[in-house]
């Protein structure tokens, strides 16, 4: 059985596919890919720097450490809860623009 120098089809559309991903891979803006990134890091900033205010506030007025940890816990559940509060208003807001961009685009049909 002689073997051949040459490239099977097969190897030629691996080969075509794999340069094909990574010119797509070239053309990803990556700065649209970040923006949780961007979010997630300014929301445990904002967090940190409001607990940490409040815990030295109480502090400030009470040396007793249990008020301390116990104005930083709740700080902490408060914070949490209005950034759930605030994410779920703003999805179901942007769900209910894209239903009325929908419903328009089927009426314009």
């Amino acid at each position: 059985m002689a073997v051949s120098n040459y490239p099977s089809q097969q190897a030629v559309d691996i080969e075509k596919n794999q340069s094909q991903n990574l010119s797509r891979d070239e053309n990803l803006d990556y700065t649209q890919r970040a923006q949780w990134l961007r979010a997630t890091v300014l929301g445990a900033t904002d967090g940190l720097v409001s607990v940490a205010s409040l815990m030295m506030g109480i502090g400030a007025v009470k040396e007793d450490i249990s008020s301390i940890l116990q104005a930083g816990f709740a700080g902490l559940v408060a914070g949490a809860c209005s950034m759930a509060i605030g994410e779920f208003v703003s999805l179901y807001t942007q769900l209910d623009i894209e239903k009325a961009r929908e419903k328009e685009m089927v009426e314009k049909k």
